[in-house]
C-alpha cells in the first residue's frame, strides 16, 4: 500500500487490520490436551452461536489426532506440538469427537456442547 493512502487511512481511525481478526483476539480459547490416548478435557461447554478456539497440545509421547466427523474437524500432532483449531458458531447440540490413533479407549473419547 503507498505511504500516503497509508497515512489518509491511520488519520481517519481506519485499520488496515481486518475486522475479523480483531474479533479473533475476543474469541475464548480452550485449551485441550492429547497425551497418549487421554483426552483432557473430555467434555468441552461453549456458548452456541459463538466463536471459540481449541488449543490443542499433544503432551504424549506418540503421534495423536484430535477429530470431529460431525463438524469436519481434525488436527495431527506429533509428539510435544501444538495446534489450534476455530470454530465459527455451533448450533445447540452435542458434538462428539475423538483422538483416532487411540480411539479404542474411553479415555480418548469426548464431547463439545453447544448451549
Amino acid at each position: 500500500m503507498k505511504p500516503l493512502l497509508t497515512a489518509a487511512l491511520l488519520a481517519a481511525g481506519l485499520s488496515l487490520v481486518p475486522a475479523g481478526a480483531l474479533r479473533a483476539a475476543d474469541m475464548p480459547v480452550i485449551e485441550v490436551t492429547l497425551n497418549d490416548g487421554v483426552v483432557t478435557p473430555q467434555h468441552i461447554k461453549v456458548e452456541a452461536g459463538k466463536p471459540f478456539k481449541l488449543a490443542i497440545r499433544n503432551i504424549g509421547t506418540t503421534a495423536a489426532e484430535f477429530e470431529s466427523l460431525r463438524l469436519y474437524k481434525e488436527k495431527v500432532l506429533a509428539p510435544g506440538a501444538e495446534s489450534f483449531l476455530v470454530f465459527r458458531k455451533l448450533s445447540p447440540g452435542t458434538y462428539p469427537f475423538f483422538e483416532e490413533f487411540h480411539m479404542n479407549l474411553d479415555s480418548a473419547n469426548g464431547t463439545i456442547t453447544a448451549k
